[in-house]
């Protein structure tokens, strides 16, 4: 079994930082992908910044300067260090990964439960 926990996630003020964490736990041989998306009540989930096993990167234009995605392969972790926060980045954020199982030859896609971000104005 495979499980993602995110964490991290609050109210803050616009303008304000949040940082999010997200561990991968459980039966895992590799980790390639991790990721973080965000979805508002109605609207399709959408990729806010990706990070791969080699440390690439990816953002949203809508977050690019402002989030920074990091990462530890040792600890299956991921952050989301989210500045100058905006009302607009109200969503659920929620954590994913592809991940190889033992004993298996496919990396499959996971995901979190998700964490609330709420940025008042």
């Amino acid at each position: 079994q495979v499980q993602l926990v995110e964490s991290g996630g609050g109210l803050v003020q616009a303008g304000g930082s949040l940082r999010l964490s997200c561990v991968a736990s459980g039966s895992i041989a590799s980790i390639n992908l991790m990721a973080w998306y965000r979805q508002e009540p109605g609207k399709e989930r959408e990729l806010v910044a990706g990070i791969s096993s080699t440390g690439n990167t990816n953002y949203a234009d809508s977050v690019k300067g402002r989030f920074t995605i990091s990462r530890d392969n040792g600890k299956n972790t991921i952050w989301l260090q989210m500045n100058s926060l905006k009302p607009e980045d109200t969503a659920v954020y929620h954590c994913y990964a592809d991940i190889r199982r033992p004993f298996t030859i496919n990396y499959l896609p996971f995901w979190g439960q998700g964490t609330q971000v709420t940025v008042s104005s």
